[in-house]
Parts: structure tokens; sequence; C-alpha cells
């Protein structure tokens, strides 16, 4: 049997999710086991949902796994359970001062294939988004990009005299001995200079000065790891092209802030683009995931024969999907409903229905279970059927009940928790606010309670009055509700929620 082992050494780009080569976002989406690390937005988790997801993150001087602990994890990983595909996530490309080089030699001796997935690397790009070009004809004909090492000393810094741009990278720690040296070796004190910290994405913030003053500016204006340092004429240029920390402060409410988005582990990211499109950094966290029914040949048994059902009743988006899932597994499709009425909770359901080419009978006039109970057009005797998961809600069918409607449930996929990377809980704990699209998402949210991290502190914004509420009853006590099912209104409660943090 041949091994499917296989290595995708993947740059992550800067920070903005955007930033992501596509072969990068396929490389995600096929793999098996993800290890990322500090400087990998999150986010781009999103396209591998089906993955085992590894944090091995490194920041500065504080380790939490040696490199050479990485490296043996990622031959292991690929090698594991007769060979897996391994995605190999890191922060900014993969060969520049990625230590990627020695991560594919280990393949090399191990005898597992690889690629390379080039990234955007933040040496170039966290200049770019500050207006600071590395090149210009009138201004500069070269750049070099550095480390923050000073073992090297003046010696090396000499040999790059004629260099116009200088890029360094993880300096902030040795800025002021950098400049020292830099000086020492010829360069003019008066160099214009630029310190980016967390290039490309909301957080960005930019220190400019002198090469003499540069390292004075830093500290005083607090900046601090991951960032970059631009030396040259180019950063003169800063004043005529800055564009992309001029547009965030002009985004409102949600400009600079953290919005955590609660979601199932495979969710869309819609919510997410038109939040970060409004300004906002965006952490998703999965909190729920789906599994299959428990009991699949009773479902199969149901949804095969129909008769004496006079409405089906779907809450969720998840419950659209499964049900097709199931009635292809089954040699069926639309046409097998054709002799019942068909109920969704709400439009967003509604609109996955008719992404399956069938138009729901009835929504109610509010989103919701309790809506849904109480407005059914359904006659007294008629028999519903409630395709949802192991969790539903009592009150659609106590609703139901309370009207002589016969009232039935099925389990059609089972829900689950899905507990946060270490990494996302650090920067969920910081959020301005957190999106609820479900009851399901505030419970699991709570639950997340520890310690050191209260979430019920957290303001929510949340996707209708009947999610609302479910949060009041978790013990969330700042609930912005949207005033429309749709994610343009969940956005803005967002927006209103954020304004709620100290």
């Amino acid at each position: 049997m041949t091994s499917r082992a296989f290595v995708s050494l993947i740059g992550a780009g800067p920070g903005d999710p955007g930033l992501l080569t596509l072969r990068g976002a396929q490389a995600l989406a096929q793999a098996d086991v993800v290890l990322f690390d500090y400087l990998a937005n999150p986010e781009l988790l999103r396209h591998c949902p089906q993955a085992e997801t590894i944090y091995v993150g490194k920041k500065g001087f504080s380790e939490y796994i040696s490199q050479e602990q990485i490296t043996a994890l990622v031959v292991h990983k690929a090698q594991e359970n007769g060979g897996q595909r391994v995605a190999r996530l890191k922060g900014g490309d993969v060969f520049v001062f990625g230590r990627g080089g020695e991560e594919a030699e280990a393949c090399v001796e191990a005898g597992v294939p690889f690629e390379i997935v080039p990234g955007v690397t933040s040496a170039i790009a966290a200049p770019a988004y500050a207006g600071i070009p590395v090149t210009h004809r009138e201004a500069a004909r070269s750049f070099a990009v550095l480390t923050g090492n000073t073992k090297e000393g003046g010696a090396h810094y000499e040999r790059l005299s004629g260099v116009d741009t200088l890029l360094l990278l993880m300096g902030v720690r040795n800025l002021g001995q950098i400049a020292a040296d830099l000086i020492a070796a010829g360069r003019d004190p008066q160099t214009p200079a630029a310190t980016v910290q967390w290039g490309t994405t909301p957080q960005q913030r930019v220190a400019v000065g002198t090469l003499a003053t540069i390292a004075d500016v830093v500290r005083e204006a607090g900046l601090e790891a991951p960032a970059v340092t631009v030396v040259g004429e180019v950063v003169r240029l800063r004043d005529t092209l800055r564009w992309f920390d001029l547009a965030s402060t002009r985004g409102g409410s949600l400009a600079g802030r953290t919005v955590a988005v609660t979601r199932t582990r495979d969710g869309s990211s819609g919510l997410s683009d038109l939040l970060r499109a409004g300004g906002a950094d965006v952490l998703e966290v999965p909190l729920i995931r789906f599994a299959p029914t428990g009991d699949e040949a009773a479902l199969h048994a149901r949804l095969r024969d129909l008769s004496g059902v006079a409405w089906l009743l779907l809450t969720s988006n998840q419950a659209v999907t499964e049900l097709f899932l199931h009635l292809n597994k089954l040699g069926l499709d639309a046409r097998h409903l054709a002799g019942v009425r068909i109920a969704a909770v709400g439009p967003s359901t509604a609109r996955s229905l008719e992404a399956q080419g069938v138009r729901a009978d009835f929504v109610p006039s509010t989103p919701g279970a309790r809506h849904l109970g109480a407005e059914l057009p359904a006659a007294a005797g008629d028999v519903t059927l409630h395709l949802t998961s192991q969790l539903a809600e009592a009150e659609l069918g106590e609703a139901l009940a309370a009207r002589g409607l016969g009232y039935e449930r099925a389990e059609l996929y089972r829900t689950e928790p899905a507990q946060p990377t270490e990494n996302a809980m650090q920067r969920l704990k910081a959020a301005a606010a957190v999106t609820l699209a479900s009851g399901s998402a505030a419970r699991h949210l709570a639950a997340l309670a520890s310690a050191d991290f209260d979430p019920l502190d957290l303001p929510v914004a949340a996707m209708g009055p009947q999610t609302a509420d479910a949060a009041r009853e978790a013990g969330f006590t700042r609930v912005t509700v949207a005033r429309t099912a749709s994610l343009e209104s969940l956005v803005e409660a967002a927006g209103e929620a954020a304004t709620l943090s100290p």
C-alpha cells in the first residue's frame, strides 16, 4: 500500500488572511493535519475544517515549542496512520527567516515528499500597508532583508553600505543597538526610519523617526513584536502614499476592534468578510461542530416513508444540508418531498432551501422556533416532523402540541462542542464583541468559563430575539439584538455591541 505521507510548507502571509495564496488555500483544504504558528492568522484554519489542528506557536524569545520539536512533529504526523497530508502553516514566507529550509531538509532525510508554497513576506507587505514602497526609481533601487540578530555587529552592516533600503525583521528588542551599529558602519543618523507593528492587520501601528531616534520613538509609542523596521529614503513617501491605516480610521465603530465570530467548524465566512470590510479584526471561534446522527438506520427509515406527515420543519441551515445529503444517500432527491409541505424557521434557512431548488411553504414573520410553532398554518390533527439535532430545544414541540398538532422529531445530525485553540482563547478574551447565531452558540460560549476568563463579561450581538433570549438565559447581560435576520444587520449589531466594551 502506497503511503499518503506528504508535507506542504505554506507561507501564511503577513497577517491579512486575504493575502494567503490560492495554492496555500488548496493545500490547507487537502490537509489531514495542520501545524500553525503564532504569526499565522487563525482565521486561515477555516480553509481546513476537516483537519486536526495543532498550535506550535513561537513568540519572540519565549518558545511554546522548540524548532527541533516542531520539525520532528511535522515528520511524525506525516508518517502517522499509514501516511497523512500535513500542512505546516508559517507566518510570512516559508524561506524568509521562517526556518522552512530546516523543515524541508528533515522531510528529505525521512523520505517524506513535500512542496513549498511561498507566502507574502511581511518584509515587503508591512511597509506597503504603511504606505512605504521598499524600492522607488527616485529613492531606492535595492533593498536587503535582515534579522534582528546583533551578534554579527558592524562588520556585517558595512557590507550593506551600498543597499538603499534596509528591512529589519524581529528587531524591536535590539533596535537601539542595531541603529547604533548601522550609524557606526557609516549610515547617516538622519536617514528616515519607520517601524510597523502588526502590519496588514487592523492592529497595525506605525512609528516614524530617523535612524538616530527610531528606537526611542518606538519605545515611547509602546510598539512591540511582531514588527518590521524600514530604514531608507523611501520612508519619506509614507506621507504621500499612506492608505491602509487611514482607511481603518474611517471604519466606524468596528475599526481596529476584534470581533469574535462564533460558528461551526465548517461554517461560512460570509459574516467575517462583512465585518472585515467594516474595519474589524475578525476572530473566528468554532464552538460547535456537526457530527453524523447516532442512528442513521432509523433516520433513513423515517425519510423513506413520509406518509402521514403534513409538514417538515427545518430550523437551521445545517438541517437543510443534512436532509439533502441523506436523501442522496438513499438515492432520492427533492421530488421525494412533493407530498409534504416544508416550513423554514427563518429567511436564512429558506434561502438554503432555495439553493437546493425547493421553496419553503412557510416562514414565520419573526425568525425563531417559538414563532414557527405559533404561526405554522397547520390544521388540527396534522402531523409535523422536525428534522434537527439531538439538542433541539423543546419550545417548538410544546407550541405545536398546545395547538393540538402532532409533533415528531428525527435526529438528522448531532451537535457537539468544539474546543477553541489556546491562541484563539487568548484573543477571545480581548474581543470587543462576540456574534451569536444560535442559542447553542451562546451556551457553548458560556461553557468556556475558567478561573481566568469569564465569557459572560463579553458584549454579544445576537441574530434574532430567540438567540438573544438564549444568551440572557446563559448569563450574558450585554446583549444587542440584530434588527433583522440578515448578516448585514448582525454586523450593525456587532458595531453597537462593540461600543459597550470598556
